[in-house]
């Protein structure tokens, strides 16, 4: 914990000077405003990208030959209900290189969910080994959703990570303080806050116990004035890219399907609002993310 604090108080204290001396640091770095030039050098994780619906299958094998031109080199795939881990399993195993499955079970889909869910879900993992448990969380954002369901859901799956060793991808909404107070009675080996919509403190607080926060398409949108300057503050340490296919589209997607070869938009954005190279933050994003998932990382380039 000393560790992260001081790394959170020194980021604070770059973050600052680089506020108040923004017109000369922006000389000292480039935007990509055309990035097509520069991904050859990057490679790109999508931390969240449910690239197994159904909704991906006329297109997914010409969207995966795209992702690999442009520099997008892992995806991981989370799994939202029993019903879909065969195809999702059966889809990163064809794409072993590329894809890499996590399995849970989605709070919005509770109603879906049944109790032999959860003990399927362990043996599932113990089978195939994926690379966390997820999609899952609390999602109190809807006022008919059952909290209840919900709740012993999620703290069965935070049970079985904290016995698998694995880390979770979270998916939070309203509903942060209750998350991170669970978390706290376990020993969880990190994880992703994904779509991350909370506070400054709250992310510190996540970012304490070990978890990368993700940011994805609504970074993207001039309007989401809260969140662009979190990316802001926030130290590169702590972050990961994730476009959550096929929701979430970027501003210059709205209103489409979200694809994964859309990440590059989401990194230019990020590096933009933070002044700083689109290189350096494809790098240490993916690094970030790779560590988390015990993916092997062949050249993290420059730290």
């Amino acid at each position: 914990m000393a560790d992260f604090r001081d790394e959170l108080n020194s980021y604070k204290t770059r973050y600052q000077q680089k506020q108040n001396n923004r017109s000369n640091f922006r000389h000292t770095f480039h935007y990509c405003d055309d990035y097509q030039g520069i991904l050859y050098l990057m490679e790109l994780l999508d931390s969240h990208c449910h690239l197994d619906l159904p909704i991906f299958d006329p297109d997914r094998d010409a969207i995966l030959a795209r992702c690999g031109k442009i520099g997008v080199k892992s995806i991981i795939v989370p799994g939202i209900n029993k019903a879909g881990w065969g195809r999702l399993l059966t889809l990163c195993s064809r794409h072993s290189n590329l894809l890499y499955p996590a399995l849970g079970l989605h709070p919005l889909f509770w109603a879906q969910h049944k109790e032999t869910d959860l003990s399927e879900l362990a043996r599932q993992i113990h089978q195939h080994q994926p690379v966390a448990v997820g999609e899952i969380g609390l999602d109190y954002y809807l006022p008919d959703q059952n909290r209840t369901r919900q709740l012993g859901c999620f703290e069965a799956q935070l049970d079985i990570a904290e016995q698998t060793g694995l880390p979770v991808i979270l998916h939070v909404r309203k509903a942060h303080d209750v998350v991170l107070g669970l978390l706290r009675r376990r020993r969880i080996k990190g994880g992703v806050a994904h779509a991350f919509n909370g506070s400054l403190q709250q992310a510190e607080q996540y970012i304490g116990l070990g978890f990368k926060l993700g940011f994805g398409g609504t970074v993207t949108h001039s309007r989401a004035h809260r969140l662009r300057r979190l990316a802001q503050q926030l130290p590169l340490s702590a972050l990961v890219l994730e476009t959550d296919a096929p929701d979430m589209a970027p501003a210059n997607h709205h209103g489409e399907r979200n694809r994964p070869d859309y990440l590059p938009e989401i990194l230019n954005t990020l590096a933009h609002l933070r002044d700083e190279n689109p290189l350096t933050v494809a790098t240490r994003t993916t690094a970030n993310a790779k560590q988390l998932f015990a993916i092997n990382i062949t050249n993290q380039g420059p730290a």
